[in-house]
């Protein structure tokens, strides 16, 4: 039995199926989605349908991402936000067009019943991009940054290998947890092509979107896979999806 992390998919259909055969995931795993499944690649709702059926057959875990509240509204209301728009949402909306409405509700609640974050009984937290209270996510003030904050992943960097736990300047909100894993933030940015490690953060979004693989982290041993890049499963295709 493993559980795997996996990030940032993107509407990437051919990378998840890859993933999945790569890590030769059985029904005994545990999958815990880091968010964002749609916005970028042709196939955003085929992804959530994949998903769906996956969760019959898999323990799965689904956070979620900031491309996740904007399809969920959109689901619900029709009203297509100029900002997603911009940022990969016309296709995800142009991948529903042969979905019917009662498909389309199927998904919604799909989206509706997404986690913000999960914590396991070894303090292991999941979330998609952070949190800005030092008294740990029960506490955020906006659960929006669970979906939207930089700033955990740019603290983990800054002070990767200058401190210890112990050391008074250890930052108080990194201490609740054994270990964090995170998506949101390309590894791409960092000229990284596997998920990245700071401090006790684990980067798991490697740039899936964009010209990068989508990967999964055994959380146990650390075990990495990817799938190929998304820019060779999609040929045809530019992704313009902005994390």
């Amino acid at each position: 039995m493993r559980t795997l992390a996996i990030g940032d998919i993107h509407g990437g259909l051919k990378g998840v199926v890859q993933l999945l055969e790569r890590a030769k995931v059985t029904p005994e795993d545990t999958l815990i989605f880091l968010g964002d499944y749609v916005d970028g690649w042709s196939e955003s709702a085929q992804v959530i349908q994949f998903l769906i059926d996956l969760s019959k057959t898999n323990t799965c875990i689904f956070i979620k991402g900031n491309h996740d509240v904007w399809c969920e509204n959109w689901l619900r209301t029709r009203q297509e936000e100029p900002v997603w728009m911009e940022h990969g949402g016309k296709g995800t909306v142009d991948s529903y067009e042969r979905y019917s409405e009662d498909k389309k509700r199927q998904h919604l609640h799909f989206f509706e019943a997404m986690c913000l974050y999960y914590l396991d009984t070894d303090k292991r937290l999941f979330i998609h991009a952070g949190f800005t209270s030092v008294h740990g996510v029960e506490q955020e003030y906006t659960t929006r940054n669970f979906y939207f904050d930089r700033t955990l992943w740019e603290m983990a960097l800054i002070m990767d290998r200058r401190i210890k736990r112990e050391s008074e300047i250890y930052p108080n909100r990194l201490k609740h947890y054994s270990e964090i894993y995170i998506g949101h933030t390309p590894t791409l940015n960092y000229s990284k092509e596997k998920p990245m490690h700071a401090i006790n953060v684990w980067n798991v979004d490697t740039g899936a979107a964009f010209t990068g693989r989508l990967s999964a982290i055994n959380i146990e041993t650390k075990e990495i896979f990817q799938s190929d890049t998304l820019k060779d499963l999609y040929p045809d295709e530019l992704g313009r999806n902005k994390s």
